[in-house]
C-alpha cells in the first residue's frame, strides 16, 4: 500500500507560504494556461474560455442541459449562462425547452456552431503542441495521471463530507 504524503497541518504562523500551497499552485498554472489559450488561440476566434469550454462540451456530447454543462466544464451556473447567452447571441447554439422537464432548458449547437467546434481540437492540439516542450513524456503522463488521482479523491471527500 502506497504511503500517503506527509503534510504538515496546520503550518505554525510565519512558515505559511502561499507559494508552495497546492491549491495555490494549481490555480496559477491553470491561470497561466489560460492566459496562453486566450493569448495565442482563442483571440482569433474571438471566444472566451468559458464559452469555448461550453461550445467544447456541447459539442462533445451532442445535447446538455445547462446543469450538466456546468458539470461538464467545471463552471458554475452563472458561468454557463453567460457562456450560453453569448453563444446563443453569435449563432452558434440554441437553447430549447427540455422536451422532458416543462421548466428544463437544453442546448444544442447551430452548423455554425458546429463548424467552429470543428477547430475545437486542432486548437486543443495546438495548445498542448506548445506546452509538452515544457515536460518530458514520463513527466507529461504522469501530471495526467496525478492530476486525475488528486480530481478524484478530492471528489470523494466532498461527497463524504457532504453526508455528515
Amino acid at each position: 500500500m502506497k504511503e500517503p504524503v506527509d503534510v504538515e497541518k496546520t503550518p505554525r504562523l510565519g512558515e505559511f507560504r502561499l507559494e508552495d500551497f497546492l491549491p495555490y499552485r494549481l490555480a496559477s498554472a491553470a491561470e497561466s494556461v489560460s492566459h496562453l489559450m486566450v493569448r495565442h488561440h482563442l483571440a482569433r476566434s474571438g471566444l472566451a474560455m468559458p464559452e469555448w469550454r461550453l461550445l467544447a462540451a456541447v459539442g462533445r456530447f451532442g445535447v446538455l442541459s445547462p446543469t450538466a454543462a456546468g458539470e461538464r466544464t467545471s463552471m458554475d451556473k452563472v458561468k454557463v449562462s453567460r457562456a450560453a447567452a453569448g453563444l446563443v447571441a453569435r449563432g452558434l447554439m440554441r437553447q430549447g425547452a427540455d422536451p422532458d422537464d416543462g421548466r428544463g432548458r437544453l442546448l444544442r449547437l447551430t452548423r455554425k456552431g458546429s463548424t467552429v467546434f470543428s477547430g475545437v481540437a486542432s486548437t486543443a492540439g495546438e495548445i498542448e503542441a506548445a506546452l509538452a516542450p515544457g515536460l518530458t513524456r514520463t513527466e507529461w503522463t504522469a501530471l495526467h495521471k496525478a492530476l486525475g488521482k488528486l480530481a478524484a479523491h478530492a471528489q470523494s471527500i466532498l461527497i463524504g463530507s457532504s453526508n455528515e
